[in-house]
């Protein structure tokens, strides 16, 4: 038997979030029935963009909010929770970056190239908060060690990178335009990521660097943009 668990896969298919979500639902229940009645830490992954914010940053005390994204994670955590086993959730923000990022950014750079632009949404002030995954790490390692039962941590590093930003810098990179595209022109555009170029996501990780003791230390997402590796054919 482990010491603990870390719960962090998710099936990022965006095309078929909810038997995703619902696969995601069954993994973390499974884990909570193995580990039922030995006082063993469960942390599980989840996501600061699902939260309703209720205040100027999403927060730790925000809830998620059932009229968004389908993801069933910190419902099944709360259901595990209730079996009397350890659970933490630990909210990653929409870029982890760094090294072996298949996420966000490299898609962003993907439809660039493709398009011959970089573009955002609007006036593309609309915020994305972002940790490095060398930051990210520690935190896990944190909140299973130190992590109090029922509670949710933040692995926050920059709180609200505004888009248009993130838009410049690929469009430097690469040496293509950066063009404003309306709601409308962004769904042709971005195709299924449409709604995570416009979102203003922006949140804090205060109180969980408050009571873990964690600390951000790597480069921040632009910083990060700039070094160049992400723009390696």
């Amino acid at each position: 038997m482990s010491d603990g668990v870390i719960h962090t896969a998710f099936i990022h298919d965006f095309l078929n979030y909810g038997p995703a979500a619902e696969t995601d639902r069954r993994a973390i229940e499974t884990l909570g029935r193995a580990l039922a009645g030995t006082n063993r830490p469960l942390v599980v992954t989840s996501g600061t963009l699902l939260l309703e914010r209720h205040g100027p940053l999403a927060t730790e005390d925000d809830a998620p909010n059932p009229r968004g994204f389908p993801r069933k994670s910190e419902e099944a955590a709360h259901s595990v929770a209730s079996d009397g086993v350890h659970v933490s959730v630990l909210r990653l923000p929409p870029s982890v970056h760094g090294n072996g990022d298949h996420g966000f950014l490299p898609a962003l750079i993907r439809i660039a190239r493709e398009k011959g632009v970089s573009a955002y949404v609007g006036n593309g002030l609309n915020r994305w908060p972002a940790v490095h995954r060398l930051d990210a790490a520690p935190l896990y390692r944190l909140a299973l060690e130190k992590g109090s039962g029922g509670a949710s941590y933040h692995a926050i590093g920059d709180e609200g990178v505004p888009f248009r930003e993130i838009a410049k810098v690929i469009g430097r990179r690469l040496n293509v335009p950066v063009v404003s595209k309306s709601p409308e022109e962004a769904r042709e555009h971005f195709g299924w990521m449409a709604h995570f170029a416009g979102v203003d996501c922006p949140a804090s990780g205060r109180r969980t660097r408050e009571l873990l003791g964690w600390q951000s230390t790597q480069p921040g997402l632009i910083a990060d943009l700039e070094n160049g590796r992400y723009f390696e054919m």
